[in-house]
């Protein structure tokens, strides 16, 4: 089965105003553009023109073959998650696009993914072509587009999430390929005895990076925080016979710009509360429990154990009590202050908060299997479904990972949100969350850098907690 990569984008000047789309089909194997596809809207919103852009890119896949596997990429944060099914549509305006547009391909066939805009130049550029042109009173044209001249040659990479480790381990192989042919064909220079050693340290770093990312494997069901089941064409598109080679050769690692310090997230799972020993759901919609005495201990074991490091630069809580408690007792140690951050707060359990896993099979048996069989399902009594969970902690890690660029941070949060941020650096399917042990107080860390990728450095360390 084919596999494609639609990039879509549409604008508006004034929104309303004066709007176009773009859209972009590229070979998922290769990276090559196989259609673009761009028209002026007239006026129009700039939800509408972004809906369009996508039902264009949708609708050249579809030319292109109707059985093909279809992996869209925008940097619309409303269609992807309207489209994902994971937003309500609200807007009359737009239920007849998105509806059109889950009709040209099964649901099966098409996953969405958003992307910044910066990775979307491509459908940015065919989207203010189209505007240019209609501000002129003329139509596109493909003939005269400068769109993919203007725009870099996209690196071919498997599709995934922010962080995704078969993408992450498909950069690495193609730019430690490319960097070896753009090393033979650089004139030998001797370099300073310093630049030999940091060079043949990175080299070391961009290795063990590669073969970290290709071992880690392959959105979201993690374990709730104190009880786990056990183990668990339209007439504007222009397709292309034969796609144009790349006009840009990609640079490899030797040759890449410093990207500079990561921004490492430590996640600490709070101390223990009294209802951890005894395995019950505690989410953010119960009693909201405050540390134990031996959580209390947890937490000075892990802030001596931190200070020691002398790496955290600033500390930041989930809002609820046992959270904040733990987070207080680390920054005191460490003399900083304590910032309260709403999406690192734990999942809504519904009416399972207080309960052990046990008494919700006994008392729940249905909605319990759908719960564990689809991370679209609640809790009863409309709880938080772990792909709201997701949503949730992926917005939450970009904001945070866009503030403390090149730092260190403390996170202190609960089980779900830990998990999650692991799954999707890992990249990693629903189920695997299930089989993953976080224990109170413990500490992981993902880095996360300027390219996008993120590499998980600890998982569930408690060796501070041993005497």
């Amino acid at each position: 089965m084919r596999e494609f990569i639609v990039e879509a984008d549409g604008g508006s000047r004034g929104n309303p105003g004066p709007a176009g789309y773009g859209a972009v089909v590229r070979d998922a194997a290769t990276g090559e553009t196989l259609a673009e596809a761009a028209e002026y809207l007239g006026v129009a919103t700039n939800n509408v023109a972004e809906y369009s852009g996508l039902l264009a890119g949708l609708r050249a896949a579809r030319a292109l073959d109707p059985a093909a596997r279809v992996h869209v990429r925008m940097d619309s944060k409303l269609v992807v998650e309207q489209m994902s099914g994971r937003w309500k549509i609200k807007h009359p305006a737009m239920k007849p696009l998105a509806t059109e547009a889950r009709s040209l391909f099964p649901p099966d066939q098409v996953t969405y993914e958003w992307i910044p805009r910066e990775q979307n130049k491509h459908a940015d550029r065919l989207a203010n072509e189209a505007m240019d042109a209609g501000a002129k009173g003329e139509q596109w044209s493909a003939s005269t587009s400068r769109a993919a001249l203007d725009t870099p040659a996209a690196v071919p990479e498997p599709s995934g999430p922010p962080g995704d480790a078969a993408a992450g381990a498909a950069r690495a192989r193609a730019a430690l390929a490319e960097g070896r042919s753009a090393a033979a064909a650089r004139p030998a220079v001797a370099p300073a005895e310093d630049d030999v050693e940091a060079e043949a340290v990175r080299e070391a770093e961009a290795v063990r990076e590669a073969e970290a990312v290709r071992e880690a494997g392959g959105t979201a069901a993690p374990v709730p925080e104190e009880a786990a089941p056990a183990g668990k064409q339209p007439s504007s598109s222009a397709v292309k016979e034969t796609p144009a080679a790349p006009t840009e050769q990609h640079r490899g690692w030797s040759a890449a710009p410093d990207l500079g310090a990561p921004a490492t997230l430590v996640l600490l799972r709070h101390g223990e509360t009294p209802l951890t020993p005894q395995k019950r759901f505690s989410g953010s919609g119960g009693t909201d429990p405050s540390l134990s005495a031996a959580g209390r201990e947890q937490a000075y074991r892990v802030a001596e154990a931190l200070a020691r490091r002398g790496t955290i630069q600033a500390v930041v809580s989930s809002p609820l009590a046992r959270t904040r408690e733990t987070a207080e007792i680390v920054a005191a140690r460490l003399g900083l202050d304590v910032a309260v951050e709403e999406g690192l707060r734990e999942t809504d359990f519904g009416a399972w908060e207080g309960l052990t896993f046990g008494e919700v099979r006994e008392r729940h048996p249905d909605d319990l299997n759908a719960w564990l069989a689809d991370p679209e399902a609640r809790p009863t009594g409309g709880g938080e479904s772990f792909a709201e969970t997701a949503a949730r902690i992926a917005a939450t890690r970009d904001k945070l990972v866009a503030a403390h660029a090149g730092r260190t941070v403390l996170l202190v949060s609960h089980v779900t949100p830990i998990k999650t941020f692991v799954r999707l650096a890992l990249g990693a399917p629903p189920e695997s969350l299930f089989r993953m042990e976080l224990s109170a107080a413990s500490l992981s860390a993902v880095a996360y850098y300027a390219d996008g990728n993120a590499s998980v450095r600890l998982f569930n360390d408690t060796s501070h907690l041993r005497p």
